[in-house]
């Protein structure tokens, strides 16, 4: 019997917040018995060895990963890691996991990456292996749906190039919260069309459902669950409210590779606020989004350049208006 010729590791990312299912972690929903984390896990077989980078607990006889929210236990043998800091985005996370298995093993000519809620993958996989393996050395190869929507996180890529790109968003500070999409930019990808429905991925109930999840009975318990710890959670700082609530925000819009300097904007609020009058800043933070979005457009300007654009010529503008405002009361 032929063996696959692609040797290859499998990373899996399972760290969201999971802010459109209310919390309740993707890789514990349950579809026709089994986890949505099991059935990725079986997408995977075959994999050299396999990373899961989330709130996961390890198989027997290794200790628990130390988490932050829910633990979902893992096979014997498979590794498990978090991206620092925590919920610091995808990017973060597979940079993580190419950590976890460099120190298990060197790590393989190629890395599968798969995100925990796509519990259909496995046909998917399976055409990418074959598409990696004969086309030999390159980037490797990206899903696309039948209806042409790229997933970069059904995808198998080169280690050594990933590793490459990874150090590079980190020397420019670039890897926390930084974008997948930047992190694929520079690698030599086939897109592989991959039959309809298996890279059909669970951000809300309505797609839970639509995979034949029953969403009732899992969101009680963990409602449930969450009220009965409500007495020992932590009050968060301010600082880190504003950065879940950014991300929150961000993954509801499916904006996940955006980047957003939390600080620039609130700055720039301020500049509004006090250069003008005070319901002008989340107007003007607005209008400045606004435009960056129409900056970063196909073609033109990556999204940190437009929205750097976009904030400074707010800040022009304010401080034009409120010298003016100055100059005009002066001369009363």
């Amino acid at each position: 019997m032929q063996s696959d010729p692609l040797i290859f590791d499998a990373l899996i990312l399972a760290g969201g917040r999971s802010s459109r299912l209310g919390g309740v972690p993707k890789q514990s929903l349950i579809l026709r018995g089994r986890t949505l984390l099991e059935w990725t896990l079986q997408a995977a077989s075959g994999a050299r060895h396999t990373v899961v980078v989330g709130d996961v607990a390890r198989g027997s006889g290794e200790a628990s990963s130390e988490t932050t929210g829910h633990a979902h236990s893992l096979p014997s043998g498979v590794l498990s890691c978090r991206e620092e800091p925590a919920f610091a985005g995808p990017a973060a996370g597979i940079s993580a996991g190419l950590d976890a298995l460099a120190n298990h093993g060197g790590g393989a000519p190629f890395t599968l990456v798969l995100a925990c809620d796509m519990p259909l993958a496995t046909q998917a996989v399976a055409m990418l292996r074959e598409a990696v393996a004969a086309a030999g050395a390159g980037g490797g190869a990206m899903a696309r749906s039948a209806d042409g929507r790229e997933q970069p996180l059904a995808g198998i890529y080169d280690t050594s190039e990933l590793k490459r790109s990874c150090s590079e968003l980190a020397g420019r500070n670039a890897l926390v919260n930084g974008s997948v999409r930047a992190l694929l930019a520079n690698l030599d990808v086939q897109l592989v069309t991959v039959p309809a429905g298996s890279t059909a991925d669970v951000d809300t109930w309505a797609d839970a459902a639509a995979l034949g999840i029953a969403a009732g009975s899992q969101r009680e318990d963990f409602d449930q669950n969450v009220r009965s710890q409500r007495g020992r959670q932590v009050v968060k700082s301010q600082d880190e409210t504003l950065e879940e609530w950014c991300r929150a925000l961000l993954q509801a819009y499916k904006l996940e590779d955006v980047q957003v300097d939390v600080n620039a904007v609130l700055s720039l609020a301020g500049v509004a606020a006090h250069a003008v009058v005070r319901p002008a800043a989340p107007l003007t933070t607005f209008i400045a989004g606004f435009a960056a979005g129409l900056a970063a457009a196909p073609g033109r300007e990556m999204d940190s350049e437009s929205m750097d654009a976009a904030m400074a010529v707010a800040r022009s503008l304010a401080a034009d208006y409120d010298n003016e405002a100055a100059a005009g009361t002066s001369g009363e």
